[in-house]
């Protein structure tokens, strides 16, 4: 059920703590590109003509780096099975998304603390590229001056990684744009409110060079790896204008998804899946779920939590992986609705 009383996610405690990655590094590939293998692209430089927008979009950064300290959600979840968890970042991406955007507006000094973009506000819009633009209303100011395309990542989803798919084209991208992805969780795990962290920031620009450079050159895919790009795309088009670039052969529709990319944001995928989630890293709820969604019985749950238990075993005393076995059975008897009997009263 989906209840949206207002109430808030606070962050009091070193679960929800914001990680340290907002974006990753440039590392290459390889040592060097095999031979008839074009260099890695790299970021493109802002035009040093705009000092000011330049500074924005670090400020912007930022603010986005800040997220998790300002963001409230009033859309509060529960009476959700384990299977449905896996639907949230469906039923949830959007709304994320919108509260994202209106926390930027509410913390603009942050990222306007000079005021110099001060007849200038966040706008989302769903059918346009990037879906989040920074515009002024004043005939006179330039517009759009700055882009996001805006994700969620639903931290706990099955697939262990983020699913949405990136296509724009870069020729579709100002320098200035970026990419974020927003991970979040529900503040009880299994209800509550929703909790966000530290985004993964990148170029939007880059980030497209990336994907298309690893595609046609990288997958060690037999058959066409050809790209192709839409004619006259520019920045800032209007809304149901082609900006996204297309794969010739695609027959998985894989292309866009660059949480698959090397060296884009596969490594902080990696540290957010070991973010603590109500004391137990975010992976272990994953496979947790995934084992009692995918019509185990209660035998086989049993077994896949004594093998999750055993492969980290090294790292936990007797005692903390009994804890967490304990806490892990009571959460499957909780899901299926099946309570333990009442313990018998102490002699």
């Amino acid at each position: 059920m989906i209840d949206d009383t207002t109430s808030g996610a606070e962050l009091s405690s070193a679960d929800n703590a914001p990680t340290t990655h907002i974006e990753t590094s440039a590392t290459e590939f390889m040592s060097s590109p095999e031979p008839g293998i074009p260099s890695r692209p790299e970021r493109t430089q802002l035009p040093s003509s705009e000092p000011k927008r330049e500074k924005l979009v670090k400020n912007v950064r930022d603010a986005l780096a800040a997220l998790p300290f300002y963001f409230r959600s009033t859309t509060a979840i529960e009476g959700l099975e384990a299977g449905d968890l896996f639907s949230l970042n469906t039923v949830l991406g959007g709304t994320i998304e919108v509260q994202t955007v209106t926390t930027l507006n509410r913390i603009r000094e942050v990222w306007d603390p000079d005021d110099e973009w001060s007849e200038y506000g966040f706008e989302r819009s769903s059918q346009t590229f990037p879906d989040v633009r920074l515009v002024s209303r004043s005939a006179d100011k330039p517009s759009p001056v700055l882009g996001i395309e805006l994700k969620g990542w639903y931290l706990l989803s099955k697939e262990g990684e983020p699913s949405f798919r990136y296509t724009a084209s870069r020729k579709a991208c100002s320098e200035f744009d970026l990419l974020v992805v927003v991970p979040w969780r529900l503040s009880n795990v299994l209800a509550g409110v929703p909790v966000v962290y530290e985004p993964f920031v990148e170029q939007a620009m880059y980030a497209a060079d990336l994907r298309n450079y690893y595609w046609e050159n990288l997958r060690g895919a037999s058959g066409d790896t050809g790209i192709t790009s839409p004619a006259g795309a520019t920045p800032y088009p209007s809304p149901k204008v082609r900006t996204a670039d297309k794969a010739n052969s695609d027959g998985g529709s894989n292309f866009g998804r660059v949480a698959r990319v090397p060296d884009l944001m596969d490594s902080y995928c990696d540290e957010m899946l070991k973010t603590p989630v109500a004391g137990i890293r975010a992976k272990h709820w994953v496979s947790f779920f995934k084992t009692y969604s995918d019509n185990a019985n209660t035998d086989q749950v049993d077994a896949a939590i004594q093998r999750a238990l055993a492969r980290v075993s090294n790292k936990l005393d007797d005692a903390r992986s009994d804890e967490i076995g304990a806490v892990l059975h009571r959460l499957q008897e909780l899901i299926s609705g099946n309570p333990p009997a009442a313990a018998s009263p102490p002699d």
